[in-house]
């Protein structure tokens, strides 16, 4: 963010590159941030509410190092290109999805509430299914449609980008029929990320501070 709002678009390519492992070359400045709000949002549901929501499970802290180590092998086995349709691999991203689908749609409610809930709302329901990946077009397009922001790589930018066929996050075949609500992402929507993420994590302790009085209570 810093380095965008100095204008230097080369150094802000290298730390996203460095961040995200990915080919920045010959990103613009709304890519670079299309990718630092996608990847900040996947990053705080599977490192902060994924494992928050697992903690409050009665094993408390054994489930959440059991949702961790899912969440790890569920990507290591399934990220190099090599790897990718292994046995182990599918069985490994089968088994995270299925541990991670009440988390993921809990934090994408939550982004609902703490931002503009009827486009979040309306962008998951009409959207997260053209992901590749469910889980994370639910976590984009809640988080996006609250903040007002249209995230997703569509399938021109990934070619004209050099990335893979499979770089691209969502289908935008009906995309003359419906658009994806919101604006192109700017270094605004960096800063109105880390508002929703901090928004949607005081409500979770704030839930959770309820629903520890009501237990003590009763």
């Amino acid at each position: 963010q810093i380095a965008l709002n100095a204008g230097d678009e080369p150094a802000a390519r290298a730390l996203l590159a460095e961040w995200t492992r990915t080919d920045t070359v010959g990103m613009d400045a709304t890519e670079i941030c299309r990718l630092a709000v996608e990847k900040s949002l996947v990053t705080t549901h599977r490192n902060v509410f994924g494992v928050f929501f697992w903690f409050l499970m009665p094993l408390g802290p054994a489930c959440a190092v059991m949702y961790r180590v899912a969440e790890y092998l569920a990507r290591a086995w399934n990220e190099p290109d090599h790897m990718r349709g292994e046995a182990f691999g599918q069985f490994a991203a089968k088994a995270f999805y299925w541990i991670d689908w009440l988390p993921v749609r809990l934090t994408a409610v939550a982004f609902a509430v703490v931002g503009n809930f009827e486009d979040a709302i309306y962008a998951w329901r009409n959207f997260a299914h053209r992901w590749a990946d469910e889980p994370k077009g639910i976590i984009l397009t809640a988080g996006g449609g609250a903040m007002g922001v249209r995230l997703g790589t569509p399938h021109e930018n990934a070619s004209r980008l050099g990335l893979p066929a499979d770089a691209a996050t969502v289908d935008i075949a009906d995309a003359d029929a419906e658009v994806l609500p919101g604006e192109e992402p700017n270094v605004r929507a960096l800063q109105s990320t880390v508002g929703l993420v901090w928004r949607a994590l005081l409500l979770w302790m704030m839930l959770l501070l309820l629903f520890s009085s009501a237990v003590w209570l009763g």
